[in-house]
């Protein structure tokens, strides 16, 4: 067994970067406005410009970004909300904060992402609700198929979030995540293609108004003075220390992203005649904050692999609604078909930007020993 492998390099990107990250850094030791501090208002306007020109607002985590997103809109009690059911928790688990019901939908087994069909059928079943608001995950970094889904959503008069938690710098047809949806909410996570030194989120809309309203629910609510609230708020604003950490991987994000998109080629042509890989639509940009394979035998395939140093991950070995905590929401075992075979198969590999050719040619050749020795 060779040297083990990192699932996700944060240190070699700070290697990198350490220079312009550590001046950064010191810099907002230096001013001491560490709670909307002036990096907070560069970040936001680099990154709405990053995303083709939007407005940027900066706040605490993925997760509370959701809840804003919901919160603006006056989603509570007796609202239904759609949501995915192959996904990480947060984006059901926003819904419930405020009170509003989780339908879960069944996604498409080659993207990964919702099935806008399946949409259309759970709309027509709610009964007792409010059909509100649809929450679309661009999982594993690619986009979901905002055109179909919002189409659903217009059709029934919906509102359309995109959870974009994983896919910074995707896009489709060449518009940037963050001008795909009306509104977007994203994370900063470390492990994310852009992500910070601990906690971050930021949400995206072209629409001023609303733009003013979650800047107003992100500092609790406050109108034009401190101790004016004209609406119920969270505290949810970015650090300003996050803020200078993001503002540096920002300048990067695009190249890290073609040296995913390099990667993910090499792992294609490696892996294509092996295993179903990930599926590439016309026109999409991929963010590649994973690259999941799906496997008949996965976790025979993931034990090898951890025996020869290589690490793996599963997205996730439960859907949501077959999750103790969401059981109540859902339709039971059988009811998704889609997101529960992709809980039995999917498998993701590591992916960085700093990978060398070499490892990622081991992690080629473990993985197809690994399959040909269970056939």
């Amino acid at each position: 067994m060779g040297a083990p492998v990192p699932f996700i390099d944060l240190q070699a990107q700070y290697h990198r970067l350490k220079p312009q990250i550590d001046a950064r850094m010191h810099a907002v030791l230096d001013h001491g406005q560490f709670i909307l501090g002036p990096e907070v208002a560069e970040f936001e306007r680099a990154l709405g410009e990053f995303a083709g020109g939007t407005h940027v607002i900066g706040v605490s985590n993925g997760t509370d970004a959701l809840m804003m997103a919901l919160l603006v809109q006056d989603i509570g009690p007796g609202d239904a909300v759609y949501v995915p059911s192959f996904t990480f928790t947060a984006t059901a688990e926003a819904v419930l904060m405020l009170g509003a019901t989780p339908v879960f939908v069944d996604v498409l087994e080659d993207s990964c992402n919702l099935d806008a069909d399946d949409l259309v059928r759970a709309i027509s079943q709610t009964k007792g609700l409010r059909p509100k608001a649809v929450i679309a995950v661009d999982l594993f970094g690619l986009p979901a198929d905002y055109q179909r889904i919002g189409a659903v959503a217009a059709a029934h008069g919906m509102q359309l979030i995109a959870d974009a938690a994983q896919s910074m710098s995707g896009a489709i047809d060449g518009v940037r995540v963050g001008k795909l949806a009306p509104l977007t909410a994203t994370s900063f996570f470390p492990a994310k293609p852009l992500g910070c030194f601990g906690d971050g989120g930021a949400l995206f809309t072209s629409d001023t108004e609303m733009a003013e309203k979650l800047r107003s629910i992100r500092g609790h609510g406050t109108g034009k003075a401190k101790y004016d609230i004209v609406r119920i708020g969270m505290n949810a604003r970015l650090d300003t220390l996050q803020a200078a950490i993001l503002l540096v991987k920002l300048t990067v994000l695009e190249q890290e992203r073609s040296n995913r998109e390099k990667l993910s080629r090499y792992y294609d042509s490696r892996l294509s005649n092996m295993v179903p890989v990930p599926a590439r639509p016309a026109g999409y940009q991929s963010a590649w904050a994973q690259y999941t394979i799906q496997l008949d035998h996965r976790d025979r395939v993931q034990a090898a692999l951890s025996k020869s140093g290589i690490p793996t991950q599963i997205y996730y070995p439960r859907p949501m609604h077959l999750q103790p905590a969401y059981a109540g929401y859902g339709g039971g075992a059988g009811s998704l078909p889609a997101s529960e075979n992709l809980s039995r198969k999917v498998l993701s590999l590591p992916m960085h930007p700093y990978m060398p050719e070499e490892v990622a040619a081991r992690i080629c050749d473990a993985l197809c020993a690994a399959v040909r020795a269970g056939e």
